[in-house]
């Protein structure tokens, strides 16, 4: 029988990493799960809750430090965390932009960066970095799908970030890939109105927004070994409707 693996997964408290830390426990993985707030998850001896400022690569550092202390390894990483912002550009200033852009972009790189550290001197890994599927229809907020720039802007960067880490880190055997999702009934879409939720779920092929799980097994499966020879992938979870 195969080792247990660790994973780093950011946004544990809910949401799609959430879905994906309880799964991976469920199939026998050890999960380090990171949020900004307190995680309320059950886990037992292969569970490590952790709390960081994901846009501060000391904090970043330290969460892996702690991942390896505890239990030996760091498999892979799994990075949803982030802040969504559906303020129009008129409504936008640069210091709302900003903070958007430093847990969204520079967080990604920062847990990445931390990850990979590690990785690059024990034989490689697997890290999954998160998109959305605005960047494709060009805003977020439902039916209008006018609002977020900031939002759209941050997560289009990360494609950007995914590929020129795949490329830098593919050396080391670490595989970077991108999970883009489409409207998913998380805490993110919380001030969605009934017609905006009803417009995403019209938009997609399959009628419906989607589920955390819907997101969270693609993630499993881009850090599994069926995945091995992918990286620099952006794979669309949307249900078509960011197609």
């Amino acid at each position: 029988m195969a080792a247990p693996r660790t994973i780093l997964v950011t946004g544990a408290a809910s949401g799609i990493g959430l879905s994906c830390a309880e799964r991976l426990m469920a199939q026998g993985d050890r999960v380090a799960a990171l949020d900004a707030k307190a995680i309320s998850l059950a886990g037992g001896d292969s569970l490590l809750p952790l709390t960081a400022d994901v846009s501060d690569l000391t904090q970043c550092r330290r969460a892996v430090a702690r991942t390896i202390e505890r239990f030996g390894r760091l498999d892979a990483l799994c990075h949803f965390a982030g802040i969504h912002s559906t303020a129009s550009w008129e409504d936008l200033g640069e210091v709302e932009f900003a903070r958007v852009l430093a847990v969204n972009v520079i967080g990604s790189f920062n847990m990445a960066k931390a990850a990979a550290e590690h990785m690059k001197q024990h034989g490689g890994g697997a890290i999954v970095l998160t998109s959305s599927g605005s960047i494709k229809v060009s805003g977020v907020g439902g039916g209008s799908g006018r609002g977020g720039p900031a939002y759209v802007a941050s997560k289009a960067a990360i494609t950007g970030l995914n590929q020129a880490l795949a490329r830098s880190l593919g050396r080391y055997d670490i595989r970077v890939n991108t999970v883009s999702p489409g409207a998913t009934d998380t805490p993110m879409i919380a001030d969605y109105t009934p017609e905006s939720r009803d417009a995403a779920a019209r938009r997609s092929f399959l009628g419906r927004i989607g589920r955390p799980e819907d997101v969270a097994d693609v993630a499993i499966f881009l850090i599994s070994d069926q995945a091995r020879f992918i990286t620099g992938e952006i794979i669309s979870v949307s249900g078509g409707g960011s197609v």
